[in-house]
């Protein structure tokens, strides 16, 4: 018999278990329960249930003196089980604690789980859920920081790289076996090696809060790949722990940040704050539907026993709850200022607009953020769409976010496959999509340019295939896009066909140039720049083997892509003028010259007609060195060479003749996608000079400063 625990009456804030030395602090929101019980779990599996009788502001809560880092712990929230009314309570389910910095273990599919009984779901299962679910952990948040300092990289000035923990680390050659796939293997100094090669300045991590596993993969052989299932907005996801789960992934988490701060990278998180891995009322009891159900999940008007689901997921967090804006607002500051992060991007962000049906740009959680001494001075960027209605929201959200700019990724893609019509629009994407952000005197660092992402093709196979090859998924090729905007170059998948291969080559060549030349912040899908393939897999969410790890092991033709990639990024971090803070003003008047002008292949100015012409699909642009606006940090100005950047798009060779000397006398190559994979050749080029343009290929010309030596 286990000796009965003092408890002191504790305090209701911080909410979660708060370790101070000497004892835990234990506070829960509910406000629906009658009864709470703290149940602390032994080695052994065994419980011992404390009551917490405090109750404020429906915040139950207690201390125990002698409860320390390590404890594992759930709750048993006893009140109303009526689905009908939203309500959900089952004390027979040990729950998460909503809180919890870390957690131990993973669910299984045990029908205990379940609120419901499966054979009669309008009764309650009263089977108990110990043995079967998760268990949340007491950490020790103390951690030596030592002398680490954000690198606070202004966003003009940000490369975004896009990873996955464990796809990016896992079969690397020069990591110790026992920290591929974990916290510990991204902060390992070969990884990180690559990173600063390669010239990122941050990584945006695919989720890293607690996910799930679900159970329907399970069965197939597969896996919750991607993390998209949150169930812990304060925990490492213990998966990626080297170090074990019995909160030592907390310091992992944190080793990993410092080692990346200290390389100048900042840390991004991918947050999926829109819904949980509880998914609709047929889905597990894991944590929030046991707790209070009507105060965390959206329920559908006057049916409150069917969730409001605008995710595709079957639930959605209920925005315009307190306790939820509190959660989600606690979390933030959360990672912030204890795991030291540098922002967050918000996956199907427009859920956290919606107060009601609509997509409110002034919800609660904007003015939330918006005034927020911490969260409103780091990174934050949205995934602008949703499932629900009115739900694609790109161009529409606040001046203090940046967003995921879908339409440059599908404009790209289409001028670059040879699409009619797309010419004009592909000329917005490439100075900052002014037509998107300009309206609300947001700036071009309001587009976050991608071409790809973890979701869809991998850029190699963008270029390789003209429909998804999902059979490995087990869903008969029904998931996942189909509208891909992609071209295959002539064969679909592997082929020895050396002008496929080449055109593939210069294809990939031309999309990263296209990225990394335009104005915005990019962001490159990891493994783009080494030639990673899926094999034509673009929804590999359930794929966590080498069909969606990084292969680091490189052929001639991916060094190439990786050198040419490098280049890029070097050639945009030593050229403001390829990463302006302000929109352009376009072409100067007769007697000087702007700081962009727009040519036809001909050479002379673009006129208005020229852009209405469906089949046009070359153009090329000036950008003026000289004509920058925005001053340098201490108010200086700043000069910096001048670019001409001929884009051909055409499906044939296409010759250009270069502009008359006012815009540069003497020209050298930069960047050639059909050239030599290292570069420029440094071939000089003179004004009203004619110069032949590869089919499907880009020419990126410079020149010093007028007057300069």
């Amino acid at each position: 018999m286990q000796t009965p625990r003092q408890i002191w009456p504790g305090r209701p804030y911080p909410l979660g278990a708060a370790y101070d030395g000497s004892g835990t602090n234990f506070a829960l929101f509910s406000e629906v329960a009658e009864k709470v019980e703290l149940a602390l779990i032994a080695d052994d599996g065994s419980e011992q249930l404390i009551a917490l009788t405090e109750v404020d502001d429906f915040v139950w809560h207690g201390y125990l003196p002698g409860v320390g880092p390590g404890q594992r712990y759930g709750y048993r929230v006893h009140g109303p089980y009526q689905p009908e009314q939203g309500h959900r309570c089952n004390p027979a389910k040990l729950v998460l604690d909503p809180y919890a910095k870390a957690v131990d273990g993973q669910p299984d599919t045990d029908p205990a789980l379940f609120g419901y009984r499966f054979d009669r779901p309008e009764e309650r299962n009263t089977a108990d859920s110990l043995g079967h679910t998760m268990l949340s952990v007491v950490v020790d948040t103390f951690f030596d920081w030592g002398d680490d300092a954000a690198p606070d990289r202004p966003y003009h000035e940000t490369v975004i790289y896009e990873a996955h923990v464990r796809g990016l680390t896992r079969t690397h050659p020069a990591l110790p076996e026992e920290i591929r796939g974990t916290y510990a293997g991204l902060g390992h100094p070969a990884v990180i090696e690559h990173l600063t090669s390669l010239g990122v300045t941050a990584v945006e991590l695919m989720p890293v809060h607690q996910f799930t596993q679900d159970g329907f993969l399970k069965e197939r052989g597969l896996s919750n790949y991607w993390g998209y299932s949150t169930i812990g907005f304060f925990a490492p996801h213990n998966g990626y722990s080297s170090t074990g789960t019995g909160g030592r992934q907390v310091a992992e988490f944190k080793s990993m940040v410092k080692a990346l701060h200290a390389a100048g990278i900042e840390v991004i998180l991918d947050v999926v704050f829109n819904h949980t891995a509880e998914g609709s009322e047929l889905g597990p009891t894991l944590c929030f539907r046991g707790i209070d159900n009507a105060a965390y999940y959206r329920l559908v008007d006057g049916d409150p026993a069917h969730y409001y689901d605008t995710t595709g997921t079957g639930n959605s967090l209920l925005m315009r709850h307190p306790a939820v804006l509190q959660l989600i607002m606690d979390s933030l500051r959360y990672w912030v200022t204890e795991m030291h992060v540098d922002g967050f991007r918000f996956d199907l962000a427009a859920t956290l607009a919606r107060q009601f049906h609509e997509v409110d740009r002034l919800s609660a959680f904007f003015d939330l953020v918006q005034q927020d001494p911490v969260i409103s001075r780091v990174k934050l960027i949205a995934e602008p769409w949703d499932l629900g209605e009115g739900g694609y929201q790109v161009g529409n959200f606040p001046p203090l976010w940046t967003e995921w700019n879908g339409r440059f990724r599908d404009t790209v893609r289409d001028f670059w496959r040879g699409e009619e019509a797309t010419l004009p629009e592909f000329a917005s994407r490439l100075t900052g999509s002014s037509d998107l952000y300009q309206h609300d005197r947001r700036r071009p660092l309001a587009s976050i340019n991608f071409v790809t992402a973890h979701d869809g093709f991998t850029l190699r196979d963008l270029v390789s295939y003209n429909g998804k090859h999902n059979d490995a998924n087990g869903e008969g090729g029904r998931d996942g896009e189909s509208d891909n905007r992609s071209w295959n170059c002539g064969a679909e998948g592997d082929t020895d066909d050396p002008a496929v291969l080449a055109l593939r080559a210069r294809q990939q060549r031309n999309l990263l140039t296209t990225l990394l030349l335009s104005q915005g912040v990019p962001m490159i899908a990891h493994g783009d720049e080494c030639g990673r393939t899926q094999r034509g897999n673009n929804n590999a969410y359930c794929q966590d083997n080498e069909l969606s790890w990084v292969d680091w092991s490189f052929d001639a033709a991916q060094r190439e892509l990786l050198d040419f990639t490098r280049g890029l990024v070097r050639l945009r971090r030593d050229h403001p003028v390829l990463r302006r803070r302000r929109f352009f003003k376009g072409a100067g008047s007769r007697d000087g010259l702007g700081d962009l002008t727009w040519f036809r292949p001909d050479g002379n100015p673009m006129q208005d007609s020229n852009w209405d012409w469906d089949e046009a699909r070359a153009v090329a642009v000036f950008l003026n060195g000289e004509a920058i606006s925005e001053p340098g940090p201490t108010g200086e100005r700043i000069v910096d060479d001048s670019f001409l950047v001929l884009l051909n798009g055409h499906y044939e060779p296409l010759e250009f003749c270069l502009p008359d000397p006012r815009y540069g006398t003497v020209w050298t190559v930069a960047v050639d996608t059909a050239g030599p994979a290292d570069g420029g050749d440094e071939t000089e080029l003179k004004a009203g000079g004619r110069v032949l343009l590869e089919a499907r290929s880009t020419l990126v010309l410079i020149r010093p400063p007028l007057g300069s030596s």
